[in-house]
């Protein structure tokens, strides 16, 4: 791997080792310009700062646009150089031939952090390649920074820092844990809808055309902010392979790190190139490099979200050792060959364990504990799956679990699982992954919800379950040095 050089970009335009620096004022900034249209409508600076103030944005905001004197009870400014206080980050929603300029008047402010959403740079012509490279020129000549261009922003929800330049449609982000970066903006809130996922987002990230501030800049930031536990990328090319390993290596030994590529394929590879002007890695060397570094690879888009949600809310498995509790047979069988693919095995569990569960209902002590058969004998089956769950998650054969639950059709039984489950969080310390299912939509939804508020993962199918507790052990065994 000493000759793993990802791609070179199509421009070599990246900051100068002198202008690294810590990427805080992107995520931490006590104040904000936003320099845009103020129009009103779904997308620009009205946007911007209609959002912010909405999400409480603990900072200064100062819009800059020179036909307008108040917007949204703010004061604007005609330009950045009338603004009378220090600025530490910049927006800008312009046209792309104007970015050059304003970029000078920002160098000329002292400003370290500026957000390009424009687009037309390298992503599209030769004129758009020449104002990329003149803008990275005037960036490095200051030691500032730069997040984009053709970029949707990003996002600190803890601080109300939200600048979407899209209406969202949502006032918040739940400030959590996981860290979400992208060449996409469709990881931005105006793309998905983190107004109803139940887990917290630490920072969000689209670096665009990555002009200046790439992934290894995210990773490395990321790595030592304390609000970040797990962090996910989306990625269509590297620029410096050896520092990219380098830093992953470093950050997997602190906390995960899930990636997702496209450009797969040859045809992929090429028509990155006109998304962002990037030039995709070969695959094949994209994944010996995943293996070396200890990255968790994704394999579709949805898992972006889904997956990392296992190391937020739930304690590492000590082992591989699977047990599965059940209401249909045939789903635990489908899952211990999914297991399988990551390491798993399902565990037999102790004797004593096997001689309570015997007791409850004749041979539910198997290794897959089904509760489906003693569900149509027994009428009100909540009476005793409290005690089932109970003694598998008590048995220290057992590291991690695969719970698949039936809702019933009835509100009430669910309230029953719930009122159960409250009294479970935080008891026992195995890796619990939930998958529900049931003839009502609606209440597979409540349930999801309500049991990821109590701090239970569930997940949208079995096969997603049981690669959260797979990529969970893969992590754990790493950890502990294993293979």
């Amino acid at each position: 791997m000493g000759d793993f050089e990802m791609d070179r970009k199509v421009l070599e335009t990246h900051a100068s080792p002198q202008t690294q620096r810590d990427l805080s004022l992107f995520f931490e900034p006590q104040s904000l310009a936003v320099i845009g249209s103020l129009r009103e409508g779904y997308f620009g600076g009205y946007v911007v700062i209609k959002t912010l103030l909405k999400a409480g944005f603990e900072g200064r905001i100062y819009p800059v646009n020179p036909s307008y004197q108040e917007v949204l009870g703010l004061r604007v400014y005609p330009s950045i150089k009338g603004i009378p206080e220090e600025i530490d980050l910049a927006l800008m929603i312009i046209n792309r031939r104007s970015v050059p300029n304003v970029m000078r008047e920002c160098a000329e402010k002292g400003i370290k952090a500026v957000v390009v959403v424009s687009d037309g740079f390298a992503e599209r012509d030769e004129e758009g390649v020449r104002l990329q490279e003149e803008i990275v020129e005037i960036a490095r000549q200051v030691g500032m920074r730069i997040i984009g261009p053709n970029t949707a922003g990003i996002a600190n929800p803890a601080n109300g820092l939200i600048p979407d330049p899209y209406e969202m449609g949502y006032e918040r982000v739940k400030a959590g844990g996981i860290a979400i970066c992208a060449q996409t903006g469709m990881i931005n809130p105006q793309a998905f809808p983190y107004a109803d996922i139940r887990y917290g987002v630490s920072k969000i990230c689209d670096y665009g055309n990555k002009c200046d501030v790439d992934e290894c800049d995210l990773l490395k930031y990321l790595e030592n902010d304390p609000a970040t536990r797990v962090i996910t990328m989306y990625l269509e090319s590297i620029r410096d392979g050896r520092r990219f390993l380098e830093i992953s290596r470093r950050v997997t030994s602190k906390k995960p790190l899930l990636i997702l590529k496209s450009g797969r394929t040859k045809e992929g590879a090429r028509v990155s190139v006109s998304h962002t002007g990037s030039l995709a890695v070969d695959d094949q060397i994209f994944d010996a490099a995943c293996k070396q570094a200890g990255i968790i690879r994704l394999e579709t888009f949805h898992e972006l979200f889904e997956l990392p949600k296992i190391f937020v809310s739930q304690p590492l498995p000590k082992g591989n050792r699977l047990g599965i509790v059940t209401f249909t047979g045939g789903v635990g069988v489908l899952a211990i060959d999914e297991g399988e693919k990551y390491g798993l095995s399902v565990v037999k569990l102790s004797p004593e364990t096997r001689t309570k569960l015997n007791a409850i209902f004749p041979d539910l002590g198997k290794k897959i504990v089904d509760i489906g058969p003693a569900m149509a004998v027994i009428n009100n089956y909540m009476d005793i799956y409290s005690e089932i769950l109970k003694a598998v998650l008590l048995d220290d054969h057992m590291d991690c679990l695969l719970n698949i639950i039936w809702t019933s059709p009835f509100e009430d039984f669910v309230e029953e699982y719930l009122k159960f489950y409250d009294g479970l969080k935080g008891s026992y310390q195995k890796t619990i992954a939930t998958w529900i299912y049931g003839p009502s939509l609606s209440l597979i939804h409540k349930m999801s919800y309500r049991m990821e508020d109590l701090g239970f993962p569930v997940f949208s199918n079995i096969e997603t379950a049981i690669k959260a507790l797979g990529i969970a052990y893969q992590y754990s065994n790493r950890k502990k040095g294993g293979a």
